[in-house]
Order: structure tokens, then sequence, then C-alpha cells
């Protein structure tokens, strides 16, 4: 009886969809290369996080079944972590768009994956599937999370 006063004192609103704070979109700058050209000042891309479903259809799409060596007929699934990574980083970005052909155009590259590869330089890239990861909420962990709600 008292287990079911705890559970109904209506704390259970807060989780409710129209009563979740929304995630905001957070402005980085990724490269002191890319400057805008009125102000000087190097260019903020715009980067989203990723839902759960989105998350896991995008862990799908890079695992594929791996044979197990000695066992005819038994597979494992593998997750192809680069390619992972380079999915996630082209879905939580939203500007620049990765997209635009005259964007793609302008690196001799086709796609959003490659071009992203091409335009950052490599400490770049990394740094920026840091930064993906840190939006989507890789970067901390439960007992961090914790430790934070007490504060």
């Amino acid at each position: 009886m008292e287990q079911q006063t705890i559970r109904s004192s209506g704390t259970l609103s807060a989780f409710l969809a129209q009563n979740a704070l929304p995630v905001q979109n957070q402005k980085v700058v990724v490269s002191p290369r890319f400057v805008d050209p009125q102000s000087g000042k190097p260019m903020e891309w715009e980067l989203r996080a990723l839902t759960s479903q989105e998350d896991e259809s995008l862990r799908r799409a890079c695992t594929k079944n791996v044979p197990v060596p000695g066992k005819k007929g038994h597979y494992l699934p593998q997750l192809d972590t680069n390619q992972y990574m380079a999915k996630m980083a082209v879905a939580c970005t939203v500007y620049p768009d990765l997209n635009d052909s005259v964007l793609q155009d302008s690196y001799h590259v086709m796609g959003a994956e490659n071009l992203l590869k091409t335009m950052l330089l490599a400490g770049e890239y990394t740094d920026y599937l840091q930064q993906v990861q840190s939006i989507c909420g890789f970067d901390t962990s439960f007992q961090d999370k914790v430790d934070q709600a007490k504060n």
C-alpha cells in the first residue's frame, strides 16, 4: 500500500511528453578554417541529438552478420564502428547541409559521409565525432548524471 502511494504522488506527470524539456540543437566551431567572409569569425556548425529510434536504425544499417570460424551456419552480428560513426555524424549535422550538391561538387565528392571526411582534417574529424557523441548523450556515465542531478 505504501509503495502505491509513493508512485501515485503526481510525479508521473513529469514523464509525459508535453512536460519533457526539448533537446536543443547546439552550435559548435568545428574548424578555424571555415570563416564567415563578412565577420572573419569561424563558422558555427549546428548539431542535433538523435533519438533512440534513429540510433537503432543507424546501428542496424551498420551491422552485418559474420560467420563464426569453425561453426558452419553460425553467424555473429558485427558493428562497423567507423561506418556507424560517420553515419551518426551526418545524421546529427543540421548545418551545413552535407547533402547539398553544390557543397559536394566543390569538394569533388559524392555523398554526405565522403563530404564530411573530405572537408575536415583527421584531427578535426575525430573532434567532431566526439562532439556528436556528446550531444547524443554518449559522453557522460550514468553516475555522472546522478551526481549532476543531486547538485
